[in-house]
């Protein structure tokens, strides 16, 4: 599923981004199951917020770790658009 720049992802209803202190991971947290995020998808998903672009994500995560947005953009596409199919995030 291809993602619009412009649009603004959120979790879906259920779904949420936690951090277990004790297993130091980032965990989806979703209706009777639980998904751990990797480091990359979790920096991505903390920027999850509702109101933010996947424009603006790319842009935030270039400049964070001094990346080539282009390899930001391919990367943060291909994980939302993965979430949006599996129904983490919502349409």
């Amino acid at each position: 599923m291809s993602i619009d720049l412009a649009f603004v992802p959120r979790f879906a209803r259920g779904h949420r981004l936690q951090h277990d202190k004790v297993r130091d991971v980032w965990l989806i947290q979703a209706p009777e199951k639980a998904f751990i995020a990797d480091p990359i998808a979790a920096a991505v998903l903390r920027l999850v917020d509702g109101q933010r672009p996947v424009e603006a994500i790319i842009e935030a995560l270039a400049q964070a770790y001094q990346a080539p947005r282009e390899t930001i953009s391919h990367d943060v596409v291909d994980l939302l658009g993965t979430l949006q199919e599996q129904r983490v995030l919502a349409s």
